[in-house]
């Protein structure tokens, strides 16, 4: 099938996300997405061995997941601990996925040191907030793969009508 589309786990309702919870995306297309077979789901993290609930993370100095691809930045819990090599993997194995499964789209969920695709947080732990993306969607958006945030849901169904 055309227009599959690889989607945070957390918009669909499973309580992944680092404190333990899910955060639903409410809109129609995603039950239509699931009954036509389209909906590929997978929370990066949890797919790299990290457990539920987890320390916050983010990536550090106000970089981006580009930066952590290119080794110029790191992903750090609050506690410190460095967890780039287990971001990196993240990412890998959600391209994987998306590539085996034919995942032209990705539908993720913004502010993740992950998934952000519209912003992410500035590596201060204090909420401030910047624009960028996540090590999984840099990844996923350098392979040719379409990324929106969960934000931009209206504009992925506009996306997906033009393709057909």
């Amino acid at each position: 099938m055309t227009g599959k589309i690889l989607v945070s786990a957390c918009l669909i309702g499973h309580a992944v996300r680092y404190d333990g919870r899910a955060k639903p995306l409410a809109h129609p297309a995603i039950e239509r997405w699931r009954a036509e077979g389209r909906l590929v789901t997978m929370c990066p993290e949890m797919s790299a061995g990290m457990p539920v609930p987890r320390p916050p993370a983010e990536i550090a100095g106000g970089a981006s997941g580009e930066d952590v691809l290119a080794g110029r930045a790191r992903v750090v819990e609050i506690t410190g601990d460095d967890l780039t090599a287990t971001f990196r993997q993240a990412a890998e194995n959600a391209l994987r996925l998306a590539q085996e499964t034919g995942c032209a789209y990705a539908l993720l969920i913004d502010g993740s040191p992950s998934c952000g695709s519209g912003f992410i947080y500035d590596g201060s732990f204090s909420g401030a907030q910047h624009s960028g993306r996540g090590v999984t969607a840099a990844l996923l958006m350098r392979a040719g793969i379409q990324v929106f945030s969960d934000r931009e849901i209206d504009r992925l169904v506009e996306s997906l009508a033009a393709a057909v």
